[in-house]
């Protein structure tokens, strides 16, 4: 399991193969492993390719609107949303997922479930009694949410991770049903771990990162950094979700 989840996709993934490519022309001494290995990084670095393949994995849930959305128990908001803190009341770090705590304190405030809940992501930059979740609940209660109305689960470490904690949170307290909350592309892998869990789920997606409206132009066949994690991105979320269909 270590090595189909951890290992292989370092090799799969477009920086691994780019690497292996190289690595292969330069022991062999051939061409043609160079050849490919610039193709692969020609590709994976331009708009046209990542935006499209981050497009795809978010098209599978489109965005709802806060106000077509059923009430609930809870809503869940996925971890992975702060950076390092700068210090004590500073103003917080968010990460480009910061949308996921905006969209989950917006259900709430709309009305949408009696209650929010964070999950207990562990954070290398805290100290070892502290989680996201501990950090995001004293964030939303500064915005106004009522500090017992927010739950944040026992430690997590992974997708799979969060969605048992959030299993077991709807078994104590008799929950049929959460809103999920995380960003777009995250959201196939995230839906498919809460369901095999048994926790029946609202999708609510989030932090679209794609436009389909926009129209293809030059600098779209032109290497950007962000192009590549685009991609990057892309095929491992694609490459996540085979991995807990076929072996989890």
């Amino acid at each position: 399991m270590l090595f189909f989840n951890k290992l292989l996709p370092v090799f799969l993934l477009p920086t691994g193969l780019v690497a292996l490519l190289v690595f292969w022309a330069l022991w062999r001494k051939k061409r043609w492993p160079l050849v490919v290995a610039l193709t692969v990084l020609y590709l994976g670095s331009i708009p046209f390719v990542g935006a499209r393949l981050l497009g795809w994995v978010e098209s599978r849930y489109p965005a709802v609107a806060v106000g077509q959305v059923e009430p609930v128990d809870a809503v869940v908001v996925l971890g992975g949303i702060l950076g390092p803190k700068a210090g004590t009341d500073f103003v917080p770090n968010f990460l480009e997922t910061s949308e996921r705590f905006e969209a989950g304190v917006a259900l709430w405030q709309a009305g949408k479930a009696g209650r929010l809940v964070f999950t207990g992501a562990r954070m290398e930059w805290k100290d070892a009694a502290t989680t996201e979740g501990d950090e995001l609940k004293r964030i939303a209660v500064a915005r106004g949410v009522a500090a017992d109305r927010i739950i944040v689960t026992r430690e997590v470490q992974n997708t799979a991770d969060e969605a048992a904690a959030v299993a077991a949170l709807m078994k104590t307290n008799g929950w049929k049903r959460v809103i999920l909350v995380t960003t777009g592309w995250h959201m196939p892998r995230s839906a498919r771990q809460f369901k095999r869990a048994g926790v029946d789920c609202v999708i609510f997606p989030v932090d679209f990162r794609f436009d389909p409206t926009r129209k293809m132009t030059a600098i779209d066949f032109v290497p950007r950094g962000e192009a590549w994690q685009q991609t990057e991105t892309a095929l491992r979320e694609c490459y996540g979700y085979l991995f807990y269909r076929f072996f989890r």
